[in-house]
């Protein structure tokens, strides 16, 4: 039974049947810690190199704990996280307020309640809200993460993205990844959890896992046995590359569809949890990103123009000609209303308030130069080529330019309530910069249910003790539709809140 006693010796040293059952049906904690070779023990155990892991491992140090292990099954660390947008919402910084912007937690959580759909859990979105400055602050002053700008996405109702220098999620995990190796955390990748080993009473003990594990080779790697006594925090991701687990919840998302996701995204430490009795929710919300192009690959370099686009310039289906939905809308309107085109939709906007809002602020000369070339994005000196290049009519293009500038003069959009920015210029003239968009499946908004304090619970709502969870691998956070940048600041403020309900952990 391979680091267990033999079936005859077990059964006698149980003293019962309900040992056929395996692992989770012995007697007692002390039969079972007894029966297991454990191959390591650990303070407390975190699975997963993302936004959540890392900031679990960092909160782990300044709180005092010892002989922590993060594991993750990739060969690199940082998962989605490192190729993210590089942005976090926070509402009420400094940065906010010398921009003369006015924000507040109370409106942050508003509009998280209000993206939810009355589906958003309000005791999350409160913690989310509450903690979003001390978290901003604590990236910046413990951890050395360099901001640069407040940035605007789709749904807020004010500026509260707070990007960093990189323009990435690197610009997040490098920092903390080089204060896990100053503070000696050690970090173990190409490790996979294949199994969470509970005691009798359903208290989580640890897990089997193999080491040397090679993705594409899902045999690879030697079993071993992890003793975490403070429990384990499920820290994985999501689960968008998961063709089939996607597309039982959302049968519209086929392989016809690709993820921004890294290849990890495949949610099987969700199933590992619902294995020994985790709830989740919310799994059929599974979130498209609206500002991917289908001229490149992957997260790309679109979305960091796009979402910087948005306001100052029309969004159009290019057969018509016409606007037809809101710009700053949140994402799964605008997603659902590209897909309903049945065909890529274009963004443009002037070349004067491209390199204002996008080239310097939330893109790198160096990525706009390379999107440029790439054709990712295009640039056309007048209207009359932008509609000859993409086939759209060109009358109908010239009449939504006239109607957008009007709006944008008067800041009131009539037909789909578009917000303008009191820095937006008309766009009266070319050179014009376009992109092509065609969503993507980008993160997945169910998983598994937990409580104010990172506990996964189980399906009668009872925490399931030494077992945590943080980030896409959990649901109930936002609801039917995520925010931009919020789930930077849900992943790591539930990640070093379950750090905190661990340290507090007496064991099993």
């Amino acid at each position: 039974m391979n680091k267990f006693l033999g079936r005859r010796s077990f059964l006698k040293s149980t003293g019962s049947a309900a040992a056929l059952l395996g692992l989770a049906a012995v007697s007692s904690a002390k039969a079972e810690e007894k029966d297991i070779h454990w191959d390591q023990t650990v303070n407390y155990l975190i699975i997963g190199t993302g936004f959540a892991g890392l900031a679990a491992a960092l909160e782990s140090h300044y709180l005092g704990m010892k002989d922590v292990l993060v594991i993750d099954k990739m060969p690199s660390p940082g998962g989605n996280s490192i190729i993210n947008g590089g942005a976090i919402s926070a509402a009420g910084t400094d940065m906010q307020q010398k921009a003369g912007i006015k924000d507040s937690p109370d409106l942050l959580f508003a509009d998280i309640m209000k993206a939810g759909g009355g589906l958003a859990h309000a005791s999350l979105g409160r913690r989310i809200a509450d903690e979003s400055v001390a978290n901003y602050e604590w990236l910046r002053d413990q951890i050395g993460v360099k901001f640069k700008a407040v940035t605007y996405h789709g749904g807020h109702s004010v500026p509260r993205s707070h990007a960093v220098q990189e323009n990435s999620g690197a610009g997040f995990i490098n920092p903390m990844l080089a204060k896990c190796k100053e503070f000696g955390i050690p970090i173990q990748l190409r490790t996979i959890v294949d199994e969470l080993i509970v005691s009798p009473s359903g208290c989580v003990l640890g897990v089997k896992a193999r080491k040397n594990y090679r993705m594409g080779r899902e045999n690879s790697g030697k079993v071993v046995y992890i003793r975490s006594l403070k429990g384990v925090l499920i820290a994985s991701g999501g689960f968008s590359q998961n063709v089939k687990m996607r597309s039982s919840h959302d049968p519209r998302l086929t392989a016809a569809f690709t993820s921004t996701n890294h290849p990890g995204a495949t949610g099987e430490m969700i199933q590992h949890a619902q294995k020994i009795g985790a709830n989740t929710i919310h799994m059929d919300w599974i979130q498209l990103g609206p500002w991917t192009s289908p001229d490149e690959n992957g997260f790309g370099i679109a979305p960091l123009a796009v979402e910087s686009m948005v306001g100052y310039g029309p969004m159009i289906d290019p057969a018509t000609g016409k606007r037809f939905i809101k710009e700053t809308g949140n994402r799964k309107v605008r997603a659902d209303a590209i897909v309903a085109l049945g065909h890529p939709a274009l963004i443009y906007t002037t070349e004067e308030n491209f390199m204002n809002k996008v080239v310097g602020k939330n893109m790198k000369q160096e990525q706009f130069e390379t999107a440029l070339k790439n054709n990712v994005i295009r640039k056309f000196d007048i209207l009359d080529e932008l509609a000859a290049f993409y086939k759209v009519p060109l009358e109908a293009l010239k009449e939504t330019n006239k109607k957008f500038n009007e709006y944008m003069k008067a800041k009131k959009d009539p037909e789909f309530d578009c917000m303008f920015f009191k820095d937006g210029k008309l766009l009266e003239h070319g050179p014009y910069f376009a992109l092509r968009l065609w969503p993507r499946v980008h993160h997945t908004m169910g998983g598994l249910e937990i409580n104010d304090k990172a506990q996964v619970l189980d399906v009668e709502g009872k925490p399931i003790l030494g077992l945590y969870a943080a980030g896409e691998a959990t649901g109930g956070v936002h609801g039917m539709v995520r925010l931009g940048t919020v789930a930077v600041a849900d992943c790591m403020i539930f990640g070093r809140t379950a750090t905190r309900t661990a340290n507090e952990f007496k064991g099993c």
